[in-house]
């Protein structure tokens, strides 16, 4: 047995293994105070999860309705999983933002819809299950107008301060949801002027009650806050990304709170449940930390994207249902199910602090404290590395300790007790559950302390360790895939394409519904890399070889792209999108080109064409036995050998250019019946009609 908790009594040691019995030979242990008298600790902000940042929820919305409801339980239902408390969304900007784009809500200066994207239905989703849960709201890329052909977003303080207000306006008008928080720009400079003019744009227009973080970066803020006191009016809490369970002596006494507004984004493995465990208690204990955020709420993103599984949980499969409740989830639950925002953390010394054989911990009570929750972390320095920063070097051992109560907490006779421990032998980890509570005589009580384990003791007998049946069983990306976009409501993204450069959207003409490439000028870019003016969709398996892709196409007449393509062989998404490598089959009014890459650097083929703008036509790709086929309304225009690389990758469709055009009859299929399809059908030339 692992993880004995209580006073050391004959059941606890005839059920404890000879391999552990070391943790119950009783030593004198240190005594841990928990003391309300000397004052409490800072207010608690709340624990949260963040959807976009690169399109990271973007399958999820795909789900069968049954398995999607399961995944939303898991996250946001209280007292049932993750019981998340905050919920931070990309204010879609129409730029590639880690692992795709998002859509914004105002493409050019002249439109405005806020019906576009999937973080409106997840805000609402989210609050159905929590209606206290707190929406948090922030901007990576920005729509190329609001630039005004510049790379910074405060070209015009005023113009950006409007688009954003917009945004939280359209949240209430259109959605009836109430935006708790707004960001300044994701991880790059901030400009002071346009945070005053952020504030009392959203006061003028009776935004009140929408605070500010700013300004998620690192700690740089703090030192102006320090000196401008409109600055220090206008932001509620200094937001950092990835600070390592550490904060400025600035950010700590300019008397702000202080959130870890992105961290985590580490694989979701055992090592990834412990990188959790250990920031979430140590960002209070080393950073005063009051709300962590992780990036991501859930890894629902391609394969061969980005930070694969960076997630809190994963459900990358829509086609089958099938999900993973990874250990984050519970890791999560030992906070957020016996505790809420608004309560305070006690303070340094009498209730928060290190372990003396390493590990940590944190109490946090109601504000009438008479409720208390303790959350106590041991992970080893291997087993919970994070992504980033770097971890120095520290040592923990099995321990026994003394758990005094005192001030308000003196009378409390037992506590409940939930507990993890992530294992790294090839067995299966504990994960949250409940034990006998922990007895206390004279508000005292003897815990005992392995490696790599999580324990809550909590006045509270709520908690559950809520359950599912086992979701649908994995399968591959299912071909033939077939989607002719009828299914869509206007204005949605289609399922399963994962735009990485430009928009689409579904929309309908003459009673037929199609997608459209939206963008039609390079955004305001968040990914530091100098992108392509090409629109790229991703679809399918990165692991496809011989692969046949078909898409009807038209070029609008009115900014429309260039030309449009059809590929295979994808091998890369995300900030790089823009070298991915390939075999990118294009059309242009005059001639077809196919190439290696992307960017066209590498031209593998090139001929003639002829065909009008706003006409309908046939774009087909076959890759089959080392061979290229590309058609064109059915008649084949090239065929050509397979170069060396890649061998493998995601299919796509996309724009030579940004600008309008419109797709329609997406068709995948292994490269067997794509040859039947181009030798049986396409024996003559394709009539493309639609109506």
């Amino acid at each position: 047995m692992t993880g004995c908790v209580g006073l050391l009594t004959l059941l606890c040691l005839l059920l404890v293994s000879e391999s552990d019995s070391r943790r119950f030979d009783f030593e004198a242990g240190a005594s841990i105070s928990f003391d309300n008298r000397p004052g409490l600790g800072r207010l608690f902000d709340g624990i949260g999860g963040l959807s976009g940042g690169g399109a990271t929820s973007k399958l999820l919305v795909n789900y069968p309705a049954k398995e999607r409801d399961q995944i939303l339980d898991y996250l946001f239902k209280p007292n049932f999983g993750a019981s998340l408390q905050i919920l931070k969304v990309e204010i879609g900007g129409d730029a590639e933002s880690t692992d795709g784009t998002e859509a914004s809500h105002m493409h050019n200066s002249w439109d405005e819809n806020y019906q576009r994207g999937y973080e409106w239905w997840l805000m609402k989703e989210a609050k159905k299950r929590n209606p206290d849960i707190k929406l948090y709201a922030l901007p990576w890329g920005f729509p190329g107008w609001i630039g005004q052909g510049h790379r910074s977003p405060w070209t015009n303080v005023n113009v950006t301060a409007d688009y954003i207000v917009r945004w939280i306006n359209g949240a209430k008008v259109h959605h009836d949801l109430n935006i708790d928080f707004v960001g300044i720009w994701n991880e790059r400079m901030y400009s002071v002027d346009y945070i005053k003019r952020l504030r009392s744009m959203l006061d003028e227009r009776g935004y009140q009650k929408t605070l500010i973080i700013a300004a998620d970066v690192k700690w740089e803020i703090a030192k102006d806050i320090e000196s401008d006191v409109a600055l220090r009016k206008a932001v509620h809490a200094i937001g950092c990304h990835y600070p390592g369970t550490k904060s400025s002596a600035t950010a700590v006494s300019s008397g702000k709170q202080l959130w870890s507004s992105e961290d985590y984004s580490t694989f979701n493995d055992e090592v990834g449940g412990g990188c959790w465990a250990r920031i979430l208690n140590q960002n209070y204990v080393n950073g005063h930390m009051t709300a962590t955020i992780s990036w991501n709420l859930i890894a629902s993103y391609y394969k061969g994207l980005p930070y694969y599984r960076d997630g809190l949980m994963t459900a990358v499969e829509p086609w089958s249902g099938h999900y993973e409740v990874e250990t984050p989830i519970w890791i999560s639950a030992h906070t957020t199910q016996f505790s809420s925002i608004g309560w305070k953390y006690l303070s340094h010394g009498h209730g928060v602090g290190h372990l003396p054989k390493g590990g940590s911990y944190v109490s946090l009570t109601d504000p009438a404290v008479k409720q208390l929750t303790i959350v106590i972390e041991t992970m080893t320095h291997d087993h919970s590395k994070c992504i980033r920063p770097a971890l120095p070097k520290y040592s923990v051992a099995p321990q026994n300790v003394t758990i005094v109560l005192a001030g308000n907490f003196n009378n409390i006779s037992q506590m409940n007790v939930w507990y993890s421990k992530l294992k790294f032998d090839g067995s299966k980890s504990i994960m949250f559950q409940k034990q006998n509570p922990l007895k206390f005589k004279d508000g005292k009580a003897q815990v005992s302390l392995g490696l790599d384990e999580v324990i809550t003791l909590t006045t509270l007998s709520a908690g559950q360790k809520g359950q599912y049946s086992d979701p649908p069983k994995p399968m591959p990306f299912p071909l033939p895939y077939k989607d002719n976009f009828e299914s869509y409501s206007l204005y949605k993204e289609p399922a399963n394409l994962a735009p990485q450069t430009g928009t689409y959207e579904t929309l309908i003409s003459n009673g037929n519904r199609f997608a459209r490439q939206m963008q039609l000028v390079e955004p305001v870019r968040w990914c530091k890399a100098d992108g392509i003016d090409k629109s790229i969709s991703v679809i399918g398996n990165q692991s496809w070889k011989d692969i046949y892709v078909e898409i009807d196409f038209q070029l609008s007449t009115v900014n429309g792209s260039k030309g449009a393509f059809v590929a295979a062989r994808v091998d890369q998404g995300g900030c790089v999108a823009f070298l991915a490598h390939g075999i990118f089959f294009f059309a242009f009014p005059d001639k077809f080109i196919l190439a290696n890459d992307l960017a066209r650097v590498t031209v593998l083929k090139e001929g003639p064409l002829s065909f009008k703008l706003g006409e309908w036509h046939k774009l087909s790709l076959l890759i089959q036995n080392g061979t290229i086929t590309g058609a064109f309304d059915g008649k084949t225009v090239c065929t050509v050998g397979m170069p060396r690389r890649p061998a493998n990758g995601f299919a796509a469709i996309g724009t030579d250019t940004f600008g309008l055009a419109d797709f329609d009859n997406l068709y995948l299929a292994s490269a067997a019946e794509g040859q039947k399809r181009m030798s049986y059908f396409f024996r003559d030339s394709v009539s493309i009609s639609h109506n």
